[in-house]
């Protein structure tokens, strides 16, 4: 968990607010072994596909760039254009396995930022940080994890390179089985926490557990995967019944509909911050699970258009940058400044 997690509400009169957030990395196989060869960035020359969406409605997204994509001509100059004309934030994504310095082994546990020694956490940080200052011209202030793996020493780095946005948690899922972050009972709503002598403001990846039981999700999302959850297909029948289902919000694995519904489910019970998420190997057609044709490219390109078109137009949402959010919440009369 985050260190001394304290709620940052919005006023309730606020009407929502649209963030998205892009994971900007390389492509590489998601079923293959992690690889530092893999640093391929040629489907960045697409981003437009996305960006022209996010224009229309209004969003700057913010593109988390990790190593890979900072360090390399063909990764950074698309974005650098982007984040010259006001379109969009840049912000830190670390991929260990591809982020100097090389000092431990490519393994599933090491790909979690968070599991790496803090100095080696620290240094790999600080590499990434400054490459993005000088191909970018500006120091990222907002950060998310690779693999959403915040660990215990994160927190007290990313106040030290003068971070102050953290978007790490990946609220319904768990990833513990290779040494990854449990984020079940972690809150979608914004909240801040301690870093060193500072707040930050974590604004959390928009997921969890739907439905009457989604109190109870976190205990009873690991029966549903043992042999008998399975056999029995549980997971269908709670989520068919409205009982429960767990949700991201994201074009990945989703659809329009199931993001409506839980959009105005999260709505009708006081959230304000709603952070649409996905890849960017997605926008061209081969490089993840989701993208494998033409017709799931545009699907899923679709699927955000109309994702949009739904939150700014039936939920009457609005875009608002994370600094906004920030003067927003209730927390710096309370807590102290950030």
């Amino acid at each position: 968990m985050h260190p001394s997690m304290r709620p940052v509400r919005l006023p309730t009169e606020h009407p929502p607010i649209l963030q998205m957030v892009v994971d900007t990395e390389e492509s590489f196989d998601w079923a293959a072994p992690f690889n530092r060869e893999q640093i391929d960035v040629s489907h960045m020359q697409y981003v437009q596909r996305l960006q022209a969406i996010a224009d229309q409605f209004g969003v700057q997204p913010i593109y988390v760039v990790d190593y890979a994509v900072a360090a390399q001509k063909a990764g950074y100059q698309p974005l650098k254009a982007l984040l010259q004309a006001g379109r969009c934030h840049i912000g830190a994504h670390l991929h260990p396995w591809v982020n100097p310095p090389h000092r431990e082994p490519v393994t599933p546990y090491n790909a979690y930022p968070g599991n790496l020694p803090e100095p080696l956490e620290r240094a790999k940080l600080l590499a990434l940080t400054e490459t993005i200052a000088l191909h970018f011209g500006v120091r990222p202030t907002l950060y998310k994890a690779g693999r959403y793996g915040f660990g215990p020493n994160t927190a007290a780095i990313l106040g030290d390179l003068g971070y102050q946005v953290d978007l790490s948690p990946s609220p319904g899922f768990d990833q513990s089985a290779d040494g990854g972050p449990d984020h079940r009972a972690y809150p979608c709503h914004p909240f801040s926490f301690a870093a060193g002598s500072k707040r930050l403001l974590c604004l959390p990846t928009t997921g969890g557990f739907m439905g009457g039981l989604h109190g109870l999700g976190g205990r009873l999302q690991p029966w549903l995967h043992t042999p008998w959850g399975r056999r029995l297909r549980l997971g269908g029948l709670l989520s068919r019944s409205g009982l429960l289902s767990r949700m991201r919000l994201s074009p990945e694995g989703y659809e329009l509909g199931d993001l409506q519904r839980y959009s105005r489910w999260l709505w009708q019970r006081g959230e304000r911050v709603f952070t649409l998420s996905l890849h960017s190997p997605s926008w061209s057609v081969g490089n993840t699970p989701y993208v494998q044709s033409e017709a799931q490219l545009q699907h899923l390109l679709t699927t955000v258009h109309d994702y949009c078109a739904f939150f700014m137009g039936s939920m009457q949402g609005c875009y608002r940058t994370p600094e906004q959010i920030k003067q927003l919440g209730h927390w710096h009369d309370q807590h102290g400044e950030a």
